[in-house]
């Protein structure tokens, strides 16, 4: 029996208080750098999602107190090219957005099969390299959602 991804994601901005971005290159598109993101599994909590991903993603080993949940869901169209990983005619997914600050910048252990490298830049470098409006939206929303002005 196949089993399909979830349509609905989590995407978690890890940053630090001074607005430094962690992103990660995507394996499977050089030049493609995001967030963490991943798809719910069944039974799971959106918060224990994002927690599983960023160890996953990162090596991070955070704890749900940890995590910044921001009430934001974006929905959008699933890229013709990943749409088999759903079930037949799911077209979109629903991305909650989650945060977690690090008290510094750091190297992260990434997956190498999902991503060939990290950075960290300031919020506004970071957004403006994201391939994903979602993903560049919500490092944008960083400095209102953590009570940090811009700089």
């Amino acid at each position: 029996m196949t089993q399909f991804k979830r349509p609905v994601s989590v995407l978690v901005v890890i940053h630090t208080p001074d607005l430094q971005v962690l992103l990660l290159e995507r394996a499977a598109h050089a030049g493609y750098w995001q967030s963490v993101t991943g798809s719910q599994e069944d039974g799971e909590t959106l918060p224990a999602t994002a927690i599983r991903e960023v160890a996953e993603e990162t090596g991070i080993r955070a704890a749900l107190d940890d995590l910044c949940q921001w009430e934001v869901t974006n929905r959008y169209e699933i890229f013709a090219e990943w749409r088999h990983r759903y079930a037949p005619g799911v077209l979109y997914n629903t991305e909650h957005v989650f945060s977690l600050q690090l008290p510094a910048s750091r190297p992260v252990t990434i997956a190498s099969a999902e991503h060939l490298n990290f950075c960290w830049l300031p919020w506004r470098e970071a957004a403006a390299k994201c391939f994903s409006w979602s993903n560049r939206d919500a490092i944008l929303m960083l400095p209102e959602m953590t009570g940090r002005p811009p700089r």
